[in-house]
């Protein structure tokens, strides 16, 4: 018995040592399918089978295609003011224009849009880069001297009602060839943010001057001057000698190179003058008061650049100094505020302009400008430049040998006799070997020879242009940019009582012959999306236009009714259902923001601090609105009634310390935030006592 419960007891080990094993062997080969499963199915999940090189490559293509900078080919860009149109300095076929703002009485828009003009072509392409500035307008832009490139900084960005806008205060690098942007990280001391200043290049600097800052209070001109070096980087402000004089405060100047420093001429500024209008005192005295008076500036300043010695250190500066210089002889009559100025040859080249008379308070008048102008540098002198019609009864150009001697013009007659024999023998022929003949020449003429170095691939797509006989219409504040000595004039403000009309058209004119002006594009102006009252308003004017037309359709009226055709007629709203439609849609989008921000307002509704606010300036803007509160709080409690004004101001400022530390934290995260974008104060326009934005608001 004992040998059969050995042998028994063996057994049943070994079946449960087979079975043991065979679940083992189970469970393993289940658990290899289910890898090779996920293996086929996900090549990430085991890392042997992973291809680590297709992942990475795709991971790289990906970024690449993020940081691709694309060009292609685009209609004619929208319409702007207040940007840059500059000529490349590595390619005298193309143009560069970038950023800029557009405001249709409704509502503002900015951009930041690299466009190019190539000009054998007649082509605009439009650049997208992930790494461009933000939309600006107002901004300024020049080329980099020796160092090549072209170089930008600051401007302005306002929100689309105009009720709040900041400026920057950024610098970038644009290289031409490749379209890439590049945000420089500079030392030094860095001009403060502006808009309307001006930059020119002299040698390895870049020159800055000018402009405006608006603040909470006023708009603040400025006249500082600030020199960049290409080469170390660093923003120099140059101490300027002692008792010397220099150019007052402004802003859209005209700031042109010399090859000794740079020239400075006109610009605008506001400036702070008392006057008597009102109402009379106790006394009966007129009362006065300050108001901010517009100046349109005429004189002309020559900045003398002298290098550092070679032989100095690396970091040395340059020495800078102002020097005024004489009126400019025979300049343009009257004064105007943006004739925009661009550098051609030793001379500028002005075109545009727009002179405002003031008649009250409430009430302004504006004459607008067309003419081309030239300035002499050296000679501080103008030139009006117009244009060379040709003779209406203008001869053939006579040959070689009808200039030559009595000789030549008898071979030419014996000539003509043979063509004329020609003519009689052959009859109808000739006229069939003529066609043949000119088809011949035409395809010889405008086939181009691959051989010759001046052959293109873009000549075969040159267009020609339409050629007007009279500059573009009356304008301010117009693009200007001379490449190969041609002009070219984008865009510019023209205003017709409250409404502001911003032209979408470019013309080209030759600097050398003046033979005309090429219409380059041109575009129906958009719709103005104003008030109720302009509408009535320009309602009346029409009336009364049509009851002039009326009775004067065959005198001079018609003809100066002519004149004005193309920029009424431009601007005017195609019919009363486009109008209807216009406003409904201004309406529908002005009730949505409305909602928006009725909707994203908080509850808090106490003052609250801004970016770069010091606690100062929180409470002077939002002392009156504490007093408030306190007030308000002082009807529902007996024991506060007999507090002083001197108490009630003390607590206010407590309050607006206490909240401006409170949210201390939080809006220092903003003003980092702005100050990587490069924005500066945020200002709020209906705080200041101010009208909003718009082109006479700021010339």
């Amino acid at each position: 018995m004992a040998k059969k419960d050995k042998k028994s007891k063996a057994a049943e080990k070994k079946l449960r040592v087979a079975a043991k094993q065979d679940k083992k062997a189970a469970k393993s080969e289940k658990k290899g399918s289910s890898k090779t499963k996920n293996s086929n199915g996900d090549a990430d999940s085991d890392i042997d089978d992973a291809d680590l090189d297709a992942i990475l490559a795709d991971y790289a293509k990906k970024q690449e295609a993020f940081n691709k900078i694309t060009e292609a080919t685009s209609p004619p860009p929208p319409p702007r003011s207040s940007g840059v149109l500059i000529a490349n300095p590595a390619d005298s076929r193309e143009l560069f224009l970038f950023g800029g703002e557009h405001f249709n009485g409704a509502l503002a828009t900015f951009s930041n849009d690299l466009y190019v003009y190539r000009i054998p072509s007649d082509e605009w392409r439009k650049v997208t880069s992930p790494n461009s500035p933000l939309p600006r307008s107002g901004h300024a832009m020049c080329r980099g001297g020796n160092t090549g490139g072209l170089y930008l900084f600051g401007g302005e960005f306002s929100s689309p009602k105009q009720g709040t806008f900041y400026h920057y205060n950024d610098f970038w690098r644009l290289e031409p060839g490749s379209r890439e942007w590049t945000k420089l990280e500079t030392k030094g001391s860095a001009p403060s943010a502006r808009s309307g200043h001006r930059m020119v290049a002299f040698k390895r600097y870049i020159v800055l001057y000018g402009g405006f800052q608006d603040t909470s209070q006023t708009t603040k001109y400025l006249n500082d001057l600030f020199v960049y070096d290409c080469q170390t980087f660093t923003w120099h402000s140059p101490v300027l000698p002692p008792a010397a004089g220099k150019p007052d405060p402004r802003s859209s100047f005209s700031f042109l190179p010399h090859e000794t420093g740079a020239v400075l001429y006109g610009g605008y500024s506001r400036v702070k003058a008392s006057t008597t209008a009102g109402a009379k005192t106790k006394g009966g005295r007129q009362a006065s008061r300050v108001v901010l008076k517009p100046v349109v500036h005429e004189d002309t300043w020559f900045l003398r650049i002298t290098p550092p010695a070679a032989e100095g250190p690396a970091n040395a500066l340059p020495t800078v100094r102002w020097e005024r210089r004489k009126k400019p002889a025979n300049a343009p009559q009257p004064a105007r505020a943006g004739a925009t100025m661009v550098h051609h040859k030793g001379r500028g080249i002005a075109f545009g302009g727009v002179h405002d008379v003031e008649e009250d308070e409430e009430g302004m008048e504006s004459e607008f400008f067309n003419q081309l102008w030239a300035f002499n540098i050296d000679r501080n002198r103008f030139f009006q430049l117009a244009l060379r019609r040709p003779r209406a009864n203008a001869k053939k150009t006579p040959t070689a040998d009808q200039r030559g001697n009595r000789r030549g013009r008898g071979k030419a007659d014996e000539e003509e006799l043979l063509r004329n024999l020609a003519l009689i023998e052959n009859k109808g022929k000739l006229d069939d070997d003529e066609d043949d003949t000119t088809a011949t020449n035409t395809a010889s003429t405008s086939t181009p020879n691959p051989d010759t170095p001046d052959s293109d691939d873009e000549a075969d797509k040159k267009v020609e242009k339409p050629t007007l006989w009279e500059y573009p219409h009356v304008r301010f504040n117009a693009h200007l940019a001379v490449q190969e000595d041609s002009l070219y004039i984008y865009g510019g403000t023209y205003e017709k009582g409250d409404r502001e009309f911003t032209f979408d058209e470019m013309h080209a004119v030759d600097l050398g012959k003046l033979d005309g002006v090429k219409e380059i594009f041109r575009r129906e102006l958009e719709d103005w999306l104003g008030s109720d009252d302009e509408d009535e308003d320009d309602e009346e004017d029409d009336d009364e236009d049509g009851e002039e037309d009326d009775s004067d359709e065959d005198g001079e009226g018609e003809g100066e009714a002519k004149e004005e055709d193309p920029a009424i007629m431009a601007a005017r709203i195609a019919g009363q259902e486009a109008k209807a439609k216009a406003k409904a849609e201004a309406e529908a989008l002005a009730e949505a923001e409305a909602l928006d921000e009725s909707q994203d307002e908080p509850a808090d509704t106490l003052p609250y601090p801004r970016p770069f606010e010091t606690l100062r300036d929180f409470f002077n803007r939002s002392s009156h609105a504490w007093q408030e509160v306190i007030l308000e709080e002082m009807k529902f409690k007996r024991d506060q009634e007999g507090k002083s004004v001197k108490d009630i101001r003390k607590e206010a400022f407590e309050r607006a310390e206490g909240r401006w530390w409170a949210v201390r934290e939080e809006i220092q995260k903003l003003e980092d935030e702005q100050e990587e974008a490069g924005i500066g104060e945020v200002v709020q326009i209906k705080e200041r006592g101010e009208g909003g934005g718009g082109a006479r608001a700021r010339r």
